[in-house]
């Protein structure tokens, strides 16, 4: 898979960008803050309708739009497959006035001219990010590990992106009722409907985050061990906000485990047993206003030699267990989708040693399209250099490197 031209209009820095852009690696440099991390943001929200670095997507509408009558940005990507076929993929966002409630965004998906839903996007661009910032994975928030299986899933399984967006919006109604009926303005029998609705999609987004974490550790801990010279091995700790029970009888023993990356529940199985518990539970949850169990919940842990790496692992710990873990990605991406994603590397090659450097630009050494940015293009070794293409950025323009190309 690889994007052979890309538009941008109005986006972060860019007001008008048209390129082509060729196979191998793409050595992005220049100074800080010229627009070589908004390259890689606009193909990664081609790909997901999602911004790595921020929530609002008004953020990304050049602020000089603002001065024009309707402030919009557009992104377009002409992307071919394996099989050879082309696709257009284009998101439009306009700033649109709301009447008396204000300004509202407007996010517009085009397949090959035709409107689509965000779920249409999946399959159509599928990426692999490298960023430093990939170490709240470890050092974050419980919801930056959800929000990375989340994001990982949904570029591959329609369905487990239709139970996340089901679950989301059943969980909101829900906890409202949850409030309501405390306040004696609904009644419990209310819960039924928003009971089956999270019961279902809840399992399915327990049971397909529980398949790529034990896909993703058996290709982690491989790596792990060549980064770490095999004296560590590295583990992938599940804990779901509800944990089913092989005979759902709701105890957990050595001999009955629960759910964990050795072995498979399958939705259906764990439906039943979650709507159970929802029902046990259900006094208390009314009485704090919230639903208490759930994947809403859900967190992983990154264990070596079986230490939490979140509490007690250094710094060339945590870099060396986030590397396995992306490269893991990668793999399991490329393996599921029967092809090489697009990789983005944002500013991570100067985070690494020698030696880790030489090994993540090993490992990639195949794939269709490679991005990379750095402030220093020193630091990449000769042979790399001979073979990339080299693009200057600077001020929003990209300027090829004559030498690199000669």
């Amino acid at each position: 898979m690889h994007i052979e031209h890309l538009s941008l209009h109005n986006f972060r820095n860019y007001a008008r960008l048209e390129m082509s852009l060729p196979t191998g690696a793409i050595l992005l440099y220049g100074a800080n803050a010229q627009g070589k991390t908004s390259l890689l943001e606009a193909i990664y929200y081609l790909a997901t309708a999602r911004s790595p670095y921020t929530t609002s997507d008004r953020q990304l509408i050049n602020w000089n739009a603002d001065q024009d009558l309707l402030s919009f940005a557009r992104l377009g990507a002409e992307v071919v497959n394996a099989s050879r076929t082309l696709n257009r993929v284009e998101i439009t966002l306009t700033q649109e006035q709301n009447g008396p409630n204000g300004e509202r965004l407007r996010k517009d998906i085009r397949v090959n001219g035709v409107p689509r839903r965000v779920m249409d996007l999946i399959g159509q661009i599928s990426v692999v990010m490298f960023l430093p910032q990939d170490l709240v994975l470890i050092e974050g928030s419980p919801s930056e590990r959800r929000r990375y299986m989340n994001d990982t899933l949904c570029q591959t399984d329609g369905d487990y992106c239709r139970a996340l967006g089901t679950f989301e919006k059943a969980l909101i109604q829900r906890n409202a009722l949850l409030k309501r009926i405390a306040e004696n303005a609904a009644g419990a029998y209310e819960l039924d409907y928003w009971d089956a609705q999270i019961s279902e999609a809840g399992a399915v987004l327990i049971a397909g985050r529980q398949r790529l974490l034990r896909d993703l550790e058996t290709r982690a801990r491989r790596v792990h061990r060549d980064l770490s010279g095999d004296e560590e091995d590295l583990e992938l700790s599940y804990r779901p906000g509800f944990m089913p029970t092989a005979n759902n009888t709701g105890q957990l023993s050595f001999d009955v485990p629960g759910l964990d990356l050795n072995r498979q529940l399958d939705a259906a199985e764990i439906t039943a047993q979650f709507r159970d518990r929802l029902n046990e539970t259900q006094g208390e949850e009314i009485a704090r206003g919230m639903t208490l169990i759930g994947p809403q919940r859900d967190e992983l842990r990154l264990m070596v030699n079986g230490r939490d790496l979140g509490l007690y692992g250094s710094r060339g710990q945590t870099r060396t267990a986030v590397m396995a873990l992306k490269l893991a990605e990668l793999e399991w991406m490329r393996d599921t989708i029967g092809e090489w994603p697009i990789l983005l590397l944002d500013e991570v090659i100067a985070e690494l040693d020698a030696a880790r450097r030489a090994y993540l630009l090993n490992r990639i050494d195949g794939a269709n399209q490679v991005l990379l940015t750095t402030t220093e293009p020193d630091i990449f070794t000769s042979t790399f250099l001979d073979r990339a293409v080299r693009w200057r950025i600077h001020q929003g323009q990209v300027i090829p490197d004559s030498d690199a190309e000669g």
